[in-house]
Order: structure tokens, then C-alpha cells, then sequence
């Protein structure tokens, strides 16, 4: 008789951990975000990359870890490095496994989703899209986002505490990106879970498995459907009334990339905002000296946001594929090898910033690359950049005595994304 065969999970554990321990004994540093250590505190292992290992060997991702703000810049900036991850050495495991789980074929879309193509796909989503993310059109939403701030805040100033996630960090996006696509306000809660669960397409680590993946991916695209045809009969004075009747030079968005734009907006746009205002407030809290300095100097808030974003970063990591074999400052990339660009490692890099480890909300030249660099630069980062600033100055104004609720603090289950699970505070 045959001995049974390991399930995949667990091959894939097993597979993991070989390759963390092989790590371990050639270089002396184990490189594994999905670790509560890690999730909990990055910093200190970003310190010691940067400082003995700063272009990494990590078979577990399939590539290499970049920790330094020059290098990262570099891959951003060269076309020998892809988003797409067809390009991947792993792709076609990858594809086997989707549609083993019944996820759609990745190879159905002609073109990816904005955020995984390249030029000059990319450049074409990029400029249908963008027009609604300009300096100019996103200050004219600045009335609007301050009103549900305010809004927001109005609900919790009776009560002597409440979870900064929950009641604010989260609602307060949510809403700003529901109304920019003209989603109706019945429907917004159906929205929210959505968006919680296609972050998984974002963070494989936080998806919730393929089957509910797979389903709240069909009720996302069939809902857009039906709301895209009403506003091709009618349109309306929103954000997807433009990406329906959007046309460049003759080319207009196919269903599919409809649909992926309308996701990739829902799922990136809530989160990096929500862990924005959930981040920077705890280090806030653990700053008082720094607390108090930006009440004291409200105008502070623009460059106290710069700060926060450097700080502690909602997207910690992004990556890039080698598109042929090259050697990078001395190690050889293969083709089809991950570049993992850690730019929260990148955001403490002692060569760009002094004292990298201490919160200076009047920090001046701030070059952090929170929202990445070159063309895959944030579609939507002057929108997080108001919303932020929106949040903290209603947050510090309404709420004078502002402090750590009790209970550990909890991380999201993210290796890419960092946010907190809740963040209980006291007013």
C-alpha cells in the first residue's frame, strides 16, 4: 500500500521551512515576514539587512530582498525588471494552481490589472484612469472628505472610547471611494466586505482561501456589470461613469479590466488608507513629545503625514521580475527571479535619512518611497496624502486628551501590507 500523501498546505509549509533554515546557515539572517515577530516589529530585521545582507538570497521568495533606498530605486527605475508577474519563474505553478482551486485562469485576461502590467498596458490603464486622481480633481474633494470626518467623529465624541480602526480608519475611505464611483449609500456595506476579502489578491497571505475569493470576485464583476450599464444609459457625475465612458486615443476599458480597475481601486485604495491613519496614530501615541509638537503647530500636518508614511508604512513591500540574466552590484539575478523591494526598510536607511528611527513630524526633505517611484508611482497617493491629513487634523483637534486604550495590539495577518487589527484608544 502506498503511504499517504502530504496535503499541499503542508508541503508548502514543509518547503518554506527548508528553505528559512537553509537561509539561516548561509547567510546568518532569516528573512520570513510571515512571522508575528516580524508582523509585530520589521524594523530590527530590516536593520540587520541593510547592514550584512543588503541584496539577500531568499529561496522561500523565489529571488532576492532588497533593504537599501538606492538599490530599490534602481529596480523601480529599470525596465530590465517587470510588474507582471507572467514573467515570474513560478508563474505556471502558480496559474496550475488557481484554476486547480477554481479561481479564474490568470492567462483569460488578455491584460492585467494595472498595478501587475507594464508599458505600454500599463501606461494605457494608467492614463484612462487618471484623470480622476489628479492634484486638481482630488482637491475639489477636499469639502467632502473633511464633512465624513467630521461626520465620523460626531458619532464617537460621547463615548469614552472606541477602536480608531473600526470607527474611523476604515469608514472614512470606504466612503470617499464609494462615493467618487457613484456606488449607492445601501450598498456600501456589501462594498466594505468586499473590499476586506479582494485584499487577498493584494496579500495572498490575508486571503481568505479560493472559494470565497472566487466568490465575492463574481459578485464584485456582476455588480459592476449591471452598475456600468446603467451608467453607460445614463451617466453620471462619478468615477465610474468615467472609466465606462473613458477613451484614449480610440481605446476604451475592456469588461475585464473594468472589473480588475474597479477592484484593484476598491482593495488598494481602502487599505493603504485605513493602515495610513491606524499606523500613524499609534506611533503618534507613542511619541507624546511628537504628539504635542503637532498640536501645537497644526501646520505641521503635511509634512507630520510625510513623516508617518516614511515611518511606518501601509505597503511595506512590493516586487519586480528579472526579465533576463543580470548582475546587480555583484550577485547574479537569473530571469524570471523576484526582486523583493522592502521600502519600509527602504523609508530607514541611514544613508538617505538622519536618525532614521526617530519620529520627526517637521522632517523636511523627506524622500521616502512609500507610494514606490517611476511608472508604477501611486495612481491614488494625493488622495491617501488628503485623506491623512483630513484624519489626523480632525482627529488631534476633536479629541484634546487622546490616549492608548488598554489590550495588546494586534497585526493584520500581512506580509506586503502592514496595518493593525484594531487600535483601541481612551479620550
Amino acid at each position: 500500500m502506498k503511504p499517504a500523501r502530504m496535503p499541499r498546505a503542508a508541503r508548502d509549509g514543509a518547503r518554506v521551512l527548508f528553505a528559512l533554515a537553509r537561509e539561516r546557515l548561509e547567510t546568518g539572517i532569516v528573512f520570513n515576514p510571515m512571522s508575528r515577530r516580524f508582523r509585530a516589529d520589521p524594523y530590527a530585521v530590516y536593520r540587520r539587512l541593510r547592514e550584512r545582507d543588503p541584496i539577500h538570497r531568499s529561496r522561500a521568495a523565489a529571488g532576492w530582498v532588497l533593504s537599501r533606498h538606492a538599490d530599490i530605486l534602481e529596480v523601480l527605475r529599470d525596465e530590465r525588471f517587470s510588474a507582471d508577474d507572467r514573467n515570474f519563474e513560478r508563474y505556471p505553478e502558480m496559474r496550475a494552481r488557481a484554476i486547480r482551486d477554481g479561481l479564474a485562469d490568470p492567462d483569460r485576461q488578455e491584460t492585467p490589472v494595472m498595478l501587475r502590467s507594464d508599458p505600454p498596458d500599463h501606461t494605457r490603464l494608467r492614463g484612462l484612469v487618471s484623470k480622476a486622481f489628479t492634484p486638481r480633481a482630488v482637491e475639489k474633494l477636499r469639502p467632502r472628505i473633511e464633512a465624513i470626518a467630521e461626520e465620523l467623529l460626531d458619532g464617537l465624541a460621547s463615548r469614552g472610547a472606541f477602536d480608531v480602526i473600526e470607527d474611523f480608519a476604515v469608514p472614512l475611505p470606504v466612503t470617499v471611494i464609494a462615493e467618487m464611483l457613484g456606488i449607492p449609500t445601501a450598498d456600501r456595506a456589501t462594498f466594505k466586505r468586499w473590499s476586506d476579502i479582494l485584499v487577498g489578491f493584494l496579500d495572498p497571505i490575508a486571503s481568505p482561501g479560493p472559494e470565497i475569493l472566487r466568490a465575492t470576485a463574481d459578485e464584485l464583476f456582476e455588480y459592476v456589470s449591471r452598475i456600468a450599464e446603467e451608467r453607460r444609459a445614463k451617466p453620471a457625475d462619478d468615477l465610474l461613469s468615467a472609466l465606462v465612458l473613458a477613451e484614449q486615443e480610440g481605446d476604451r476599458l475592456s469588461e475585464d479590466e473594468l472589473h480588475g480597475t474597479v477592484a484593484l481601486l476598491l482593495a488598494a485604495g481602502n487599505e493603504t488608507t485605513t493602515n495610513l491613519i491606524g499606523n500613524g496614530l499609534l506611533a503618534l501615541l507613542r511619541h507624546p513629545g511628537e504628539l504635542a509638537r503637532l498640536r501645537a503647530a497644526p501646520e505641521l500636518v503635511d509634512a507630520a503625514v510625510e513623516e508617518l508614511l516614511r515611518y511606518d508604512s501601509p505597503v511595506q513591500f512590493t516586487a519586480r521580475i528579472a526579465l533576463e540574466d543580470l548582475d546587480f552590484h555583484g550577485r547574479p539575478f537569473r530571469r524570471g527571479q523576484n526582486a523583493i523591494l522592502a521600502l519600509g526598510a527602504a523609508n530607514r536607511d541611514p544613508a538617505v535619512f538622519e536618525e532614521p528611527d526617530r519620529l520627526d513630524v517637521g522632517r523636511t526633505d523627506n524622500a521616502h518611497i512609500s507610494f514606490s517611484q517611476g511608472a508604477h508611482f501611486c495612481l491614488g497617493a494625493q488622495l491617501a496624502r488628503l485623506e491623512g491629513r483630513i484624519a489626523f487634523a480632525a482627529l488631534l483637534a476633536r479629541f484634546p486628551n487622546l490616549r492608548l486604550g488598554a489590550g495588546h495590539l494586534r497585526w493584520r495577518r500581512f506580509t506586503f501590507l502592514r496595518g493593525l487589527a484594531a487600535l483601541p484608544v481612551r479620550t
